[in-house]
């Protein structure tokens, strides 16, 4: 028996190939690396357990938001927390929510994923001012009180550039979005140009700058006007020709559109270049003096 390898197996197993290994990459453990372009982050610095909490006045009882965070590894299981008061594994960010009220035991009512571990569930984006990365877990959907459908958890990290870490502030927590804020220098990027690469010292003077980005900028608009010309013009022919040919069952040069008026254009520029010539040419008096009247 003979096996013939047919091209288009070969290009399914590819894809195939190709799209698990796609799927393996989103499914590892964010490792707190970050690229953005040409753009580095590295926030191993920051590893380790977190925890940073609000407090909410609802006479007569308070609330507690205490959310619990690791950028870098899920989050431990803790032997001495009941585990119904504990994320599920595979966490990074788990938010309690306690209620109290005096003369009472404290009782737990909620208990949140905020952010997944994977990495297509991490997304990020550079801030300019202030510098640092804005970072956002996906976490898993939890149910609403007034909603019947469960809503997805957001955990956000807005991590500036400092030389100093600071204290982390508890933002805002709106039953959906969780945002957190943080100085250190782990939000200072690396491997980009500084300010003074970025900004060369051309030399010169203010007014050269001004004249060279003047000229850049009308050579810039030249060249949008040919372009555009130009495909205004290669569209007419196609177009034209496609008419003669559909309508007419034109063909050779019978496709031409217009084609009397392409012929007489050499002799029309013939004429006008005489003209010119004939315009700017110095003129000669035949008349070599004056006549006595």
């Amino acid at each position: 028996m003979v096996f013939v390898r047919h091209p288009i197996t070969r290009l399914a197993i590819l894809t195939l190939v190709s799209a698990l290994a796609s799927a393996q990459d989103a499914s590892k453990p964010f490792d707190c690396h970050i690229t953005i372009g040409d753009i580095k982050y590295d926030l191993t610095s920051l590893a380790g357990e977190h925890t940073v909490s609000r407090e909410l006045s609802v006479p007569p009882t308070t609330i507690e938001d205490k959310v619990t965070f690791n950028l870098c590894k899920d989050l431990e299981r803790k032997s001495d927390v009941p585990t119904e008061d504990q994320c599920p594994e595979g966490t990074r960010a788990c938010l309690v929510r306690t209620n109290r009220k005096e003369g009472q035991s404290d009782r737990v009512f909620s208990v949140i994923p905020m952010a997944n571990s994977t990495t297509d569930a991490v997304t990020y984006e550079r801030l300019s001012s202030p510098k640092g990365i804005n970072v956002t877990f996906a976490g898993y959907s939890y149910p609403s009180v007034l909603n019947a459908d469960p809503i997805p958890q957001y955990f956000h990290l807005k991590l500036l550039c400092s030389t100093e870490i600071s204290n982390i502030n508890f933002t805002s927590y709106d039953g959906k979005d969780l945002h957190l804020e943080w100085s250190a220098p782990a939000g200072c990027d690396f491997g980009s140009p500084s300010d003074d690469e970025e900004k060369p010292d051309k030399g010169g003077d203010g007014d050269g700058d001004s004249r060279n980005d003047k000229e850049e900028s009308v050579g810039s608009g030249l060249g949008y006007f040919f372009l555009i010309f130009f495909l205004a013009f290669v569209a007419y022919f196609g177009l034209g020709a496609y008419y003669n040919y559909s309508t007419y069952g034109a063909t050779g040069a019978d496709l031409i559109p217009h084609r009397d008026f392409w012929r007489e254009v050499p002799y029309m520029l013939r004429d006008v270049v005489s003209h010119l010539c004939s315009a700017f040419r110095p003129r000669h008096s035949s008349r070599g003096g004056y006549i006595a009247v």
